[in-house]
């Protein structure tokens, strides 16, 4: 019964990647969604790198310029704390080349994106510090078309705070976390990885 469903729903899904897209004129308004892997690397001593999970939707505007709508939670953990950050922002993407029918599509990317982050010591959860901020994001990346509804996406960007920063240290064997106020170039260097099926043209004109 087990491989039954399962060869069901492979032919299922099968036939829905296998669907064309019949767009109408240019690829604007495509409206896709995604699921997204990142690796967050942490600029500070005591910071552990990252590795979450997230969504995203894009709506694209014209051939050339995508926009992406997303959600991340990247969690870390060290000897001593446990760092969570959550990301909510959106990023414009700009293909400089023409890419009409290419399997790889490269693109820059820059955007903003608003982060709460909470950590919690390990040996007392009482001992606790976390904040809200905004950041702005920028990088490039390439897409690559697995099919016409389907693609790939690989990005690199970094990511610098605009708001106050939470870190920690061992003072004594104690755990202490302070926040930094004020923006700083030190932020995430964050790598990400998308899978994206495009579901509908939102501007298609019978």
């Amino acid at each position: 019964m087990k491989h039954l469903l399962l060869s069901c729903f492979l032919s299922i899904a099968g036939a829905v990647l296998a669907q064309t897209m019949n767009y109408k004129g240019s690829q604007g308004g495509t409206l896709s969604f995604g699921q997204r892997t990142t690796l967050s690397a942490f600029n500070h001593g005591n910071e552990a790198s990252a590795l979450g999970i997230g969504g995203q939707f894009r709506v694209r505007l014209s051939e050339r310029i995508n926009t992406e709508w997303f959600f991340d939670y990247l969690p870390a953990t060290n000897e001593f704390s446990r760092r969570s950050d959550y990301h909510i922002g959106w990023s414009v993407m700009y293909c400089p080349f023409n890419h009409a029918n290419e399997r790889f599509v490269p693109y820059v990317l820059a955007g903003h994106c608003f982060d709460y982050t909470k950590q919690v010591e390990i040996a007392n959860t009482n001992n606790t510090v976390d904040r809200w901020s905004s950041a702005v994001q920028g990088g490039i990346g390439t897409h690559v078309n697995l099919t016409e509804r389907l693609d790939m996406s690989l990005s690199s960007q970094y990511m610098i705070h605009l708001g106050t920063d939470v870190n920690s240290h061992t003072h004594d064997g104690a755990v202490e976390f302070h926040k930094e106020k004020g923006g700083s170039f030190e932020g995430h260097l964050l790598f990400t990885l998308s899978f994206n099926y495009k579901f509908m043209d939102l501007w298609a004109r019978d």
